[in-house]
């Protein structure tokens, strides 16, 4: 059965459900069965100041043509701030492994937003044709944690494995400009003609190309978000002490350390440090943790 709103009335005949593919101008088009709504918002929504996101299911009553009146958003299952979508499946998290160069730092950070979030990560590394070393570096610090994807828009390696792990869910392509993220969706959905930058020859980043946020349908079934590239993503705010519980190879080891509460840190008889001093946990990603873990306590010092 597909996951996916279909148009259904009420009693009256009147009542759709569908779900909101992009917003823009004032107006917020929904998709319901196989039509595309053109809706403005009850004036409740403005009095209780209630945000509509793209990927929200709503209830709408269809008016002339195909526009319509969203009447009721139900209830979601997670709302991410950026980007602004909902009821989101999984998380694309697209880097390239050059041009620019992958950032262990920022690739980490994406993946502590998707668990804080309860959304399922899959790493993409693209521009496999340009990869070498960097390739190896990455896989190795993440293949055995995480799925981890390596495509090429260029060469076409990777993407149908990549249209596997898209077909029938909610998708959302997140990662830096540049990285090829548009020009990975050109590649997977014939005719789609996402507008492509280039790299910076002075910054060595790419240049935003898309401006909104949208869903896009995929031709074998699922919906994928399309967002605005950025170079940098703030660590979620949260207790010291939860931390480790995004790193699933540090969680795992959380009860066998001798304090309860351990931070992983300074304290003695811990499990965690002993199993990146055995090589069972990569120093690089403890690194990165403590790293994580000075930013928080930074924080609550203001």
């Amino acid at each position: 059965m597909s996951r996916f709103p279909r148009k259904q009335l009420n009693s009256s005949g009147r009542m759709m459900e569908g779900i909101v593919v992009k917003a823009y101008g004032g107006f917020y088009y929904v998709l319901a069965g196989e039509t595309e709504w053109e809706c403005s918002l009850r004036g409740r929504f403005r009095h209780e100041k209630q945000q509509v996101l793209v990927g929200d299911r709503v209830e709408l009553t269809p008016r002339h043509g195909r526009a319509g009146v969203v009447e009721k958003v139900l209830p979601r299952t997670n709302a991410l701030v950026r980007p602004p979508v909902a009821n989101v499946d999984q998380a694309v998290m697209v880097f390239a492994l050059r041009e620019p160069e992958p950032n262990p730092g920022l690739v980490d950070r994406f993946l502590i937003a998707a668990s804080v979030n309860h959304i399922e990560p899959i790493l993409c590394f693209n521009k496999s044709d340009l990869g070498g070393d960097t390739q190896l570096e990455f896989v190795a610090r993440y293949g055995h944690l995480f799925r981890v994807l390596v495509t090429s828009a260029k060469t076409g390696d990777g993407l149908n494995e990549l249209l596997q792990a898209l077909q029938n869910r909610v998708s959302v392509f997140a990662g830096p400009s540049g990285v090829g993220k548009s020009t990975l969706l050109n590649a997977l959905i014939p005719g789609l003609r996402l507008k492509t930058g280039t790299i910076s020859d002075k910054t060595k980043r790419g240049k935003h190309t898309t401006r909104h946020v949208e869903l896009i349908s995929l031709p074998a079934g699922g919906l994928v978000v399309d967002t605005p590239g950025f170079s940098s993503l703030d660590l979620p705010d949260m207790k010291l002490e939860d931390l480790a519980g995004h790193f699933p190879e540090i969680a795992q080891l959380q009860g066998e350390c001798y304090f309860t509460g351990c931070l992983h840190d300074q304290e003695p008889g811990c499990a965690v440090k002993k199993a990146v001093d055995a090589g069972a946990i990569q120093q690089s990603r403890y690194l990165q943790y403590l790293e994580f873990l000075n930013d928080l306590k930074e924080r609550r010092r203001y």
